[in-house]
């Protein structure tokens, strides 16, 4: 459901579709319906019971957090699974029942006891396994705890479906315009099938989709709305990139196969994650 995953935004068509994919290489019917799939668990859990929706985000994150963990662990990378799995569910629980403060405490014992664990097994290799313990407990840990915080108020169930829906709009206009107009390519190192084009398409469609939903749905302002989506996009971006570049310096193509179509949660997260800050930030300045 991100908008910038490698097959998503701004990709630009191979030399030949392979049978049962698109120009860009993806699996679209397979994406089309597992998209649908994942919009109809956001949808159906956020407008019912909001803790059932923080259910579905921590088993989705939890399988983020797995892909990281074997990936790191491919590389003789010690990074303790369980713990980091508490340290989630504390901070998306800690988030929506206690706030910003609660998110920051959760985070904080969860790197106090990745740290102290990680000391009692020995000093070789302790810098390395404590630095990848803890950047996973920031990526993806603490920036899902952020979608807790947009469900916390009366209109979280709309601030949700507007994030989720902006990343959705990203990823329909990166892939139209790629496929029609991507030719020069944002960064042929770190993602070579992502193109300026492409993050056009995107940018127009954030922009588009945000004003309206933040007008229709949050009572705020087209040009709200304009920048939130023109903020997510780059956000967004960004966080493609950064997970393109943790699979090229991990020597792996992606960090899971979980969704047909789709590759792993985190092919689908990575995007998402990095938007939620600014989304959260500038959705509580805007909308009150």
């Amino acid at each position: 459901m991100d908008g910038t995953g490698d097959n998503g935004i701004g990709d630009a068509p191979p030399a030949s579709p392979e049978a049962g994919g698109s120009r860009t290489g993806r699996n679209l019917p397979a994406a089309i319906g597992v998209g649908a799939v994942l919009a109809a668990l956001v949808i159906g859990s956020v407008y019912t019971v909001k803790p059932l929706f923080l259910v579905v985000v921590m088993v989705v994150v939890g399988v983020g957090v797995h892909e990281l963990v074997k990936a790191f662990g491919s590389r003789q990378i010690r990074v303790p699974l369980v713990l980091l799995l508490a340290g989630l569910a504390a901070m998306l629980a800690g988030a929506y029942y206690g706030g910003p403060v609660s998110l920051v405490g959760s985070f904080a014992v969860t790197v106090l006891v990745l740290l102290g664990v990680r000391t009692f097994q020995g000093a070789d290799g302790f810098v390395r396994d404590a630095t990848a313990s803890v950047f996973v407990a920031v990526y993806p840990a603490l920036l899902a705890g952020f979608v807790a915080l947009l469900l916390r108020p009366d209109d979280g169930a709309g601030r949700v479906v507007t994030f989720v829906a902006i990343t959705v709009a990203s990823d329909i206009g990166g892939y139209v315009a790629g496929v029609l107009f991507g030719r020069h390519k944002m960064s042929p190192i770190i993602s070579p099938k992502k193109t300026w084009e492409g993050f056009a398409g995107s940018a127009l469609a954030c922009v588009v989709v945000g004003a309206w939903l933040v007008s229709w749905l949050l009572g705020g302002a087209l040009w709200q709305g304009a920048i939130l989506g023109a903020v997510m996009v780059v956000c967004a971006t960004i966080g493609d990139l950064i997970e393109s570049i943790i699979k090229r310096d991990l020597g792996i193509k992606d960090l899971g196969t979980l969704l047909p179509g789709h590759g792993g949660a985190m092919d689908r997260l990575d995007s998402l994650l990095f938007a939620l800050v600014p989304c959260w930030l500038l959705l509580s300045f805007f909308v009150h």
